[in-house]
């Protein structure tokens, strides 16, 4: 259990929205293209998801990567809506959460590898869910790796965050799904909690402490 917390930095996906990382493979392989799964992991990804990911492509020079691996024919569309294929959705219990955290007086933050095109879908979600303005009243800072011009795993996305908002990095804890991540996040020197199936967010603070 982590100890001395004032500030608690959230992934999005797998953490707080539900997320199918083999759902975007089934979905380019239904539109034709072979081995996506070579291309895209939770794990790895091809130099230029990375890329989109920091910000340095544009959707369209994004959608002009992924059409090298589909046969002719395939629309901005059908690729945005594969792509978009591993959003899933936000459960309430842990917006329920987010709130009761809110409330006992931690600072929380959102520290997402997020593209464009996820986010415009991602927001139209939360939009027609809840309504407007549900996540910038939870979350001091919001932060997409396309918008900062970093992703994790890198130190330096980390120690932006840390220094941009003077947190105590150990008064700080930091979740993820993903193993490389906490990895990096380690190096900062935070408290970090790796989330791995089956447990969920709310298992994390079941014993958390102010919480019961």
């Amino acid at each position: 259990m982590p100890t001395q917390i004032k500030n608690i930095i959230f992934d999005l996906g797998g953490v707080l929205l539900d997320v199918d990382y083999h759902k975007p493979v089934e979905a380019f392989e239904k539109l034709g293209a072979a081995g996506f799964e070579k291309v895209f992991t939770q794990a790895s990804q091809a130099k230029f998801m990375s890329q989109f990911e920091r910000g340095e492509i544009s959707p369209s020079q994004f959608r002009k990567e992924v059409r090298k691996y589909l046969p002719e024919g395939i629309s901005d569309e059908q690729i945005d809506q594969a792509w978009n294929s591993i959003l899933g959705s936000l459960p309430e219990d842990r917006v329920v959460l987010l709130k009761m955290l809110k409330k006992k007086g931690y600072r929380l933050f959102l520290l997402s590898n997020t593209n464009s095109i996820h986010i415009k879908a991602f927001q139209r979600y939360m939009q027609d869910t809840f309504g407007p303005g549900l996540l910038e009243g939870i979350f001091e800072k919001v932060y997409f790796s396309s918008r900062v011009g970093m992703r994790k795993p890198t130190q330096k996305i980390f120690d932006f965050v840390l220094r941009e908002n003077k947190l105590q990095r150990e008064e700080t804890f930091f979740i993820d799904d993903s193993e490389q991540h906490i990895k990096g996040a380690k190096k900062t020197g935070v408290q970090t909690h790796w989330l791995r199936e089956p447990e969920t967010v709310i298992d994390v603070f079941k014993d958390f402490p102010s919480l019961n």
